[in-house]
């Protein structure tokens, strides 16, 4: 054989494993595609009306222009990345998954959602669409691979456009489509975000249940109404999940009993709250777990009216402090140091949860081992509290009966509340009010008699 036709022989594959290695991924990817190489959104919505109108009250469509994540990003994270150097990356990182465009066409730091650049268009239509696969074994930190251009990724066979060219690609009816942004390690490598990680360990994984079949069910309907084809499973462009009260209403459940069914004053009842996730393949609170806030919280109320707060019984595992609501511990006070704010004592740590109530969490530690929102500075985990998919958790309050308690049916109801980011850090950064305020996800009461 010829030193020429060995030359060729090695050239072929080599080529060919250039053309698979040529799309970049993750942090590699940051400056690669300008802003043109996409198309805007509302080019996509002259045509899939529908889908495009579930789309823009999505929080895909708000990701950078969404208050907290704008004041999380710009008074928090630039600036922490600007003096600590083990943060430097999130500069550009965070704007992997909330602001791809920005991150790709390497306009890094973007400018905030008031100069409306392209930025605002948080994850489009086309970063979606022109997703072709993930690079590496575990999706996460925004590792997928991106080929913007006439054609756009889809998953049906028979699909045709008059506009655009479209690739059947299997990868975007995956769970792994969804964890390239929903699992995030953090610069100490810690597990920030693990949803699809969540996921993948549950039980709606083994049952073939994929993040898309909740977040973006299949639903008759017509993908472009006028040109397309009317089907029975076009899939909605929801993606509710945390922000959405309709999704969170329900997904949790409570129920409440006592040991007995009457006893007298100065007598101890036993109540038994048993709480399941009901609904979610994933832990909740999932995704930024560090802010999110569940808790449980009994009140029982006398035939007399007057009302009571029980506390929950501790049950004595390692860090079950961080998870039974205080009135005095405070938290958060790297946000003094990421700030320059000297002496900064913290804030709330619990916020307005009522002291003793039990809170669903996953507690998130900064390097000096305090509790933190800032998920980049997070260092190491504390006990891990959440509710798991379909397992159910007991909730026990022993209850010593007042003696003055008046005679007749005391009513107990068990609340799960919910909010979105811990009220004390809220106010103290001035979030809108309803990115924290509570939402009742469930309730139960029960019963007791008191008698003489």
């Amino acid at each position: 054989m010829s030193a020429k036709a060995i030359f060729v022989m090695i050239l072929v594959p080599v080529t060919i494993l250039s053309g698979v290695y040529a799309q970049k991924a993750g942090d590699a990817a940051q400056g690669t595609l300008p802003y043109e190489r996409f198309e805007q959104s509302d080019a996509c919505a002259s045509c899939h009306t529908d889908i495009a109108a579930q789309y823009e009250q999505a929080m895909m469509s708000q990701c950078f222009t969404h208050p907290w994540d704008e004041i999380e990003y710009f008074e928090l994270a630039l600036p922490h990345s600007n003096k600590e150097p083990k943060v430097s990356g999130i500069k550009a990182g965070c704007n992997g998954c909330h602001a791809p465009l920005a991150f790709l066409a390497g306009d890094i730091p973007p400018q905030r959602p008031s100069a409306n650049t392209r930025a605002n268009e948080s994850v489009s239509c086309d970063v979606c669409h022109s997703m072709t696969g993930f690079v590496g074994d575990v999706p996460f930190n925004f590792n997928f691979t991106i080929v913007p251009g006439d054609t756009k990724q889809g998953t049906r066979l028979d699909g045709e456009s008059p506009v655009h060219k479209i690739a059947t690609n299997p990868f975007l009816h995956s769970a792994e489509f969804c964890g390239t942004c929903h699992n995030e390690k953090d610069p100490w490598g810690i597990w920030v975000k693990a949803t699809h990680l969540e996921w993948k360990d549950g039980p709606y994984s083994k049952a073939g249940i994929l993040c898309q079949d909740c977040h973006m069910p299949p639903a008759a309907g017509n993908s472009a109404p006028g040109m397309g084809v009317d089907r029975p499973d076009v899939r909605q462009h929801l993606f509710h999940g945390a922000h959405d009260t309709g999704k969170l209403t329900g997904s949790v459940e409570v129920r409440i009993h006592p040991d007995v069914r009457s006893s007298g004053p100065g007598e101890e009842v036993r109540l038994t709250a048993t709480v399941v996730n009901a609904k979610a393949g994933h832990m909740i609170p999932s995704g930024s777990a560090e802010e999110r806030v569940v808790w449980l919280h009994i009140e029982a109320r006398d035939a007399s009216g007057k009302t009571y707060h029980l506390k929950v019984d501790r049950k004595g595992f390692e860090g079950e402090e961080l998870t039974i609501a205080s009135a005095s511990a405070l938290a958060y006070q790297d946000i003094g140091d990421i700030k320059g704010l000297e002496g900064f004592p913290g804030l709330k740590r619990d916020g307005d949860v009522p002291e003793g109530d039990r809170i669903f969490r996953l507690p998130y530690l900064d390097p000096k081992g305090r509790m933190t929102v800032a998920q980049w500075n997070t260092a190491s985990l504390g006990p891990d509290y959440r509710l798991a998919p379909l397992k159910a958790v007991n909730e026990t309050y022993t209850w010593k009966l007042p003696e003055t308690m008046a005679v007749g049916r005391v009513t107990i109801t068990a609340t799960v509340w919910y909010s979105r980011l811990v009220s004390s850090v809220a106010v103290f950064l001035k979030v809108p009010r309803d990115e924290y305020i509570p939402i009742k996800i469930n309730a139960h009461e029960t019963h007791i008699d008191v008698t003489r």
